[in-house]
């Protein structure tokens, strides 16, 4: 698996719901990418300027909002994450 550094936080994707309307199947790729996540591992924390850890507000298990086009893709052991920043992270869901 992979740690993050700093402020960054890896989030795997939550799977798209098949959507129809009006009785049509949309196609696995005109759907959105899905804004919804699972946190899987976080950074130690952002740097302040005088070299203090600031600690992450999420945490490993959290579900998460996150922009659009969040992130970098990446494909780890055959499955695909996000490794984005923690300012990308619009909120938790509770």
């Amino acid at each position: 698996m992979i740690r993050p550094l700093g402020e960054k936080v890896l989030v795997k994707p939550t799977e798209a719901k098949e959507v129809k309307k009006g009785g049509i199947i949309i196609p696995d790729t005109a759907k959105e990418k899905p804004q919804e996540g699972e946190v899987i591992a976080v950074g130690k924390g952002k740097k302040t300027d005088d070299g203090k850890v600031v600690a992450l507000d999420v945490e490993v298990g959290n579900k998460v909002l996150f922009g659009k086009y969040s992130g970098t893709e990446v494909k780890i052991d055959n499955g695909e994450y996000l490794i984005m920043s923690q300012d990308d992270i619009l909120g938790i869901i509770e």
